[in-house]
This record gives structure tokens, sequence and C-alpha cells, in this order.
């Protein structure tokens, strides 16, 4: 070690050379009493009162070191200042340099003086051995090293030079290079210690460390030897496990000291941790009663033994298991929803062979019915009352589901009896189906279901579900809670359908659909104001398809938004070519109005055909406000704007129809054919239509009567004044474009013979007729 570096030592690794100084007494006292017999022997040999001086002052020295380390073990070392550590050394190197020149100069006495060679001889071994143990003793100070070193060597060479013997002149010089070595060893064990004490500072240092960090985290933590037992186990560890803290478990095996913690683990969890400890595991997720989850992990060490982490993870594992149930479970309702209730029937069916099953799909009948008129809020809670009412029907041959929307789904074991099966799901069907209390309101409800049985062992969701939702089909066109059975006839239907599709599709992109007008007269028969488009489709093998079959399923494909695009473009081309200002009406349907692009594509076919707006006349029903009343009314006040005219269509078959008459942009209401049917005998409905009449003209509105199809009901509209305009086979059923005006021409001509008399009795114009 370099002078400088010592004199910069830090304080405590100072303190610790001094603390070393004051240690190992035993030499102390051994050195003590061979000075003292060497110099009574001496003494006795030689007579000499020197040496027996010498014992006297050997004694004080003594007695002087000994007080001084007394003092030394009495202090509280780690409040010592350097200047304090500092005088400490000072004192010890006092009492120890003393102690060696006192040897030295017995030595070189005995050489100079005495001349006698057994005192010359002893006193320079004496001294030699001291020196020896100089290094042991004093490495921890550099000053006592050098003091001591001197105080034995230099009388030595000095009564050796002094002699003029040039031998032991020769002889006295070899002490130098030994004092030398002896202070570079005692400079190498410093330096040993030193660097020694820094390594233990820093094991210290970093055992501190790790012991702070095993103490505070969040894991647990334990160590295992090559048998499995315990070395290190953390306070973390203790706390998960259950473990009793007072107690030490090092060099337990780790497995038995788990069957006796307060977790209780079952004999699975000891055999998966057995398998962590040996190394047969590295991973595993163990749960400890239904609330505690702990996931461990194992990496092996080289000394054949592992180290065990693990942590509580309870909160995440209930986290994944909620996420996993809103994954599987429908949230309104809590049953499984379709991709899960497929898995559990796929499991409930597994390994039944040819034992029957039944797979039924219920429909809410007049669902959205409930929503319009008593709000969402109890549509929701009447289906999850319908769930409970399922639920509790639930047992290990049944098994409930949610699929969709107002739709549920049930799946029924049987054994191989097809009748008992179905009378089983009937049963079921009559259960669900009735009066529900929901917020004090009683509301009957009835289903509408589909059922499919078939073999467990042909078991397949979207297929049976398929076969179900024909049935359902089936079901739904009859109404009044009514369950249909899958027959494999539905297949053909539904294959039929779906090619069916497949034409409809390319009939609208190849524009395979054709339009006819039904034109809207004068209650007189006297003109034609209107006529409304009505598409026709004629395929190619089937013939004419009626729009009660090809434009519902267009809805469904969504395809009738292009149809309705073609419809107005082929309406207003055709309107352009008739007499001013007769005009044209189309339908829009609800996907037509759900975004205002209709509007722009509207004015962008007027303007290409040259029609005047006020010459367009577009009809929706009721159905469309119902469903989207804001968005709707929003599209229709762009298309007034514009000066096309709006007509409400079907009038009077919904719930709420008068309200619609005051807060939408209407221009024309048509009267829905079934106030027509039997107005003659039915005076009730007479006076309805009359109401709605006068309620519609108070507000300005044009009425246009449908569905008016013998002379007897025109007449009575006639009389009652209860149209502007009349629709229906009575003046004329659906033509071709061309026929429109040679109809308008028809009209206007039989106006004119009108009004020049009758020419015949046989065939009396309308008008008269009419009268």
């Amino acid at each position: 070690m370099k002078e400088i570096e010592a004199k910069t030592l830090p304080t405590d690794v100072y303190l610790s050379f001094v603390t070393s100084l004051f240690g190992n007494r035993g030499t102390l006292f051994t050195g003590m009493v061979v000075h003292i017999l060497s110099c009574v022997l001496i003494s006795s040999n030689t007579g000499s009162l020197f040496y027996l001086l010498l014992v006297a002052v050997f004694i004080s020295v003594f007695g002087y070191r000994l007080y001084w380390f007394h003092r030394f073990d009495r202090l509280d070392k780690a409040s010592l200042t350097r200047a304090e550590i500092e005088a400490w050394e000072v004192r010890y190197v006092y009492g120890a340099a003393t102690t060696a020149l006192i040897l030295g100069v017995a030595s070189g006495y005995a050489v100079l003086v005495l001349q006698n060679m057994l005192a010359a001889f002893l006193w320079i071994a004496v001294t030699m051995a001291s020196m020896v143990s100089i290094v042991g003793r004093n490495y921890g100070s550099r000053l006592a090293v050098e003091l001591q070193t001197l105080g034995c060597c230099v009388p030595i060479i000095l009564g050796c030079l002094l002699t003029g013997d040039i031998y032991l002149m020769i002889m006295s010089l070899f002490l130098i290079p030994f004092g030398l070595t002896t202070q570079s060893m005692a400079a190498g064990v410093r330096e040993f210690f030193y660097e020694n004490v820094k390594a233990s500072q820093e094991v210290t240092l970093l055992a501190g460390r790790l012991d702070t960090a095993l103490a505070t985290m969040a894991h647990g933590l334990v160590m295992l030897d090559g048998e499995g037992r315990v070395q290190v186990a953390n306070r973390r560890a203790y706390e998960l496990l259950g473990l009793d803290a007072g107690k030490d478990i090092k060099d337990n095996a780790f497995v038995s000291v788990l069957e006796e913690s307060a977790r209780l683990p079952s004999a699975a969890i000891l055999t998966k941790i057995g398998q962590l400890a040996d190394g047969r595991l590295h991973r595993a997720l163990l749960s400890f009663g239904d609330r505690l989850h702990m996931e461990f992990s194992a990496s092996p060490r080289s000394d054949g033994g592992v180290v065990l982490i693990f942590e509580d993870v309870s909160a995440r594992v209930a986290a994944e298991e909620k996420i996993l149930h809103m994954v599987r479970f429908d949230d309104l309702t809590g049953l499984p929803n379709r991709g899960h209730f497929a898995t559990l029937a796929a499991e409930k069916v597994r390994g039944r062979g040819e034992a029957l099953a039944a797979l039924a799909v219920f429909d809410v009948d007049g669902f959205k019915h409930v929503n319009d008129m008593r709000g969402h809020v109890v549509g929701d809670r009447l289906l999850a009352a319908i769930a409970t009412r399922l639920s509790s029907l639930e047992s290990d041959r049944l098994l409930a589901g949610r699929l969709i929307g107002d739709e549920f789904v049930l799946l029924l074991l049987g054994d191989d009896d097809s009748y008992e099966l179905e009378t089983q799901i009937r049963d079921v069907h009559a259960k669900i189906q009735g009066d529900y209390q929901i917020e004090g309101i009683r509301l009957a409800v009835s289903m509408n279901s589909g059922c499919a049985i078939l073999p467990s062992q042909d078991f397949d969701m979207q297929n049976w579900q398929i076969k179900a939702d024909l049935a359902l089909n089936d079901a739904k066109s009859k109404g009044n809670g009514t369950l249909t059975v899958f027959r494999s006839e539905m297949d053909a239907q539904y294959i039929e359908e779906q090619r069916l599709r497949a034409d409809l599709r390319l009939a609208v992109e190849n524009r395979g659909l054709h339009v006819l007008y039904q034109p809207m007269y004068r209650p007189d028969g006297s003109a034609i104001e209107c006529s409304e488009a009505l598409v026709r489709w004629r395929h190619p093998e089937r013939g004419v398809v009626g729009p009660n079959i090809f434009i519902p399923m267009a809805e469904d494909m969504g395809l009738v938004s292009h149809i309705t695009r073609f419809v107005i473009d082929q309406a207003c081309r055709d309107c352009a070519a008739w007499p001013e200002p007769m005009a044209v009406s189309v339908n829009l349907s609800i996907q037509d109005l759900r975004n205002d692009e209709i509007v722009g594509y509207v004015a962008d076919v007027l303007k290409r055909h040259s029609l005047d707006p006020s010459r367009l006349h577009l009809e929706v029903t009721e159905s469309c406000f119902m469903d989207e009343p804001v968005a709707v009314s929003a599209i229709l006040n762009q298309f007034r704007a514009t000066g096309v005219t709006i007509a409400i269509d079907d009038f009077g078959t919904g719930f709420s129809s008068l309200s619609y008459l005051d807060s939408l942009p209407l221009d024309v209401v048509k009267i829905d054919r079934a106030f027509i049917r039997n107005i003659g005998e039915d005076q009730r409905k007479l006076k309805l239509l009359r109401g709605t009449v006068h309620l519609s003209r108070e507000l300005g509105l044009k009425i246009v009567v449908e569905g008016v199809e013998t002379r007897e009901q025109l007449a009575l509209i006639n009389r009652h004044r209860l149209a502007d305009l009349v629709q229906g086979y009575v003046f004329s059923t659906p033509v071709g474009a061309d026929r429109i005006g040679e109809l308008a021409a028809e009209s206007a001509g039989k106006l004119s013979a009108a009004r020049r008399g009758p020419k015949s009795s046989q065939n009396p114009p309308l008008t008269a007729i009419v009268r």
C-alpha cells in the first residue's frame, strides 16, 4: 500500500487496521514472559544488574500497554473520529516501539559490553523472533512496523560496529535487508488486509441490499438445495404460504413445510410443488382455495438446487375469469352466448351416438312493439325475465342460451323416441310463454319457435341452427306462438330460396327488373295527376315473382337501395316524357333513408332528365319514422327544400300515425286499402276514415286513397269527398310507361264527352256513374 493511500484510507478501514493492533493478546503475554525470563537467565549467568533493571522496565512497559489495551476494549469504536483513531494508533506505537527498543538495547549490550556468547545469542534470538511477530501483529500500522524494526535492529548494528570485529560488523549489516524485508512483508499483509476489508464491505453492502430486496419484493422467494431443503425464504414467502413468521424453516424439506402451513394445500398442489422443486416442472398456476391463486416459476441453480419465485395473481385470475365470462355469456340475460352455447352443446351430446337431441330457436313475437311502446328498458327486462324462466328449467338434459336480439336457443337431450322429445320441447315452449310482470306491467308473451330433432352424433351447431331457423321461418309465417319442427322438405325450400336470392342479385346488377305504373285519378276519373312506380321482376324460369317476395328478400340482402335508385332513375326518365304537370311517385325504404346520399342522387337524376322536382313524389311508410325518426325527418326536410313532394304511405296501419301528420314535412297522405275494404258495410270504418281525412285537410295535406276496387267504394268516396286522388283497380291496373299517356288522353276524352252529353245509354260516362 502506498503511503499516500494509507493516509487517505476511509475511516472505517483505518479503524479496522488500528483495531487489529489491539488484538491477539496471547502473543503479548507470551513475549513479555520470554523477555523477563531471558533477563533473569542472563543476569544469573553473568551477574549483570543491567538485565535485572530491564526486568523492571519490561514490566512497566507491559503495564502501560495493558492499560491502553483495556481502555481500547471499552471504547464505543463506532463513534470514534479519525483524529481519535490516530491518537489510539500513537498510544499503541509508543508501547510497541519501546518494547522493541528495549530488546535491541539488551542485544547490543550483550554484544558490546558483556561480550558473552550465551547472552548475545539469547538476546539476538529473542529480538529476531520478536521481529518476526511484528509482521503478524503490527501490519496495521506502518509507523509501528518501522519503529519496531529500527528499535530492534539499530542497537544491535551499533553494538557490532563498535566492537571493531570485522565479522560482527559485516554480519550486523545483514539486519538491514532483514528489516527492509520485514517492512515489505508487513506492507503486503496490510495491502491484503485492506483489499479484504473492502471486499468484505462490498459483500456486506450487497448482502444488505439483497436482504432489503428480498424483504420488500412483492414476490415470494424460496431457494432450495438439491435435496429440496429450504436455504433461503423471504418474508413475502412466509406471508403467501401462510407460514409461522417466528419459525425458522431453513434446512427443512419444503414440501414438509407446506404440509404444516395455514393454507392447507391439497395433495395435488403438493405434487405440483414437488415437481417444481425437482425440476420436472418450470411453471405452474396453483389455486389455494377459491380466492387465492399463486403462480410459481422454478429456475434451476448450478449446484443442483432451484429458486422458486411465486406471486399472488388472484386479482389477475379474477379479471381473466370476468373477461372470459363476458366473452362466453350474454351480459343482459346471463345465458351462454351463441359461441359458448355451441361449445357446451357439443360437450353435452358427445358420446351419445344415435340418441336424439333437439335444438330449438325461440323468437319473441312482437318484441319490437314492446320496445316501441314500452321503451328499451322494459324490453331488456323482459328478455332477462324470459332468460330467468328458461334457466329455471335447466337440467342435465337441457341447456339454454341466447343467440341475438330477442332469439333464444335451447338444446334438449332425448332417447330414441322423437315424438316424446317433441312433446318435451313443446312443454318447454308452453312454459316460457304466457304473462310476465315487468315493472308493474303485465306483458303477454308468445314465442314463435323452430326446432330440429336429429341424432346426437350428427351435431353441428351451424347446420342444426340452419334447420331450426328454417322451421322458425315457417312458425313466424303462422304467428301466434307457433312451434314448428323441421321437415326435410324445408331444406329444399331453403336451397330454392338461396338460388332465388342469387338470381335476384344478378337481376339487380344486370338491370333485369322493370317498372310498371299505377295511375292516381281524380275521384271523378277526369284526369291522371300522378302514377306510382311499381318495380316488377320476371324471372326467366319462374315467371313473375311478386314484390311481396323479392322486396323483403332484397331488404335482407342489402339490395333494396340499389333497386330504389334504379326505380327513381327509370321513373324520372319516363315521367319526363309524360304531359305536364303529371307526376310520378316512388317508394323509399328505411335503408334508403339511413344517410343523406339519396338526396344528392335524386337531385342528380332530376337534373339529368330535366324533370321539375315538383313532379317527383317520394313515399315513405310509417315504419321508417318509427325506426329512426330524427334522421328520417332531417332527410325529408332536405328533399322538401328542393321542391320534391313527400307522401306518407300506408297511413293508418301503424300505432301512432296522427302525431306524424303534424311533426313531419308531409304533403300527401295515402290512406291504406285497409280503410277502404268493406267501407260500405262498416260505418265505424267510414267514420274513422272521414275523421282522418278531415284532420289531414285541416293540416293542408292532400289525400290519396289506395286500393279502390269497386264502383260502390268509389261512389262512397265521392259522396263524402274523402279523396283528392284515387288509386286502384277501379280505374286501372299497373301498366307500362307508354300506356300512361294513352290513359291520360282517354280520361280527357271521357270528360269532354260527359260535358257534351251522353250518346248512348249503354255506355254512360264514368262521372255519370259516380254521381
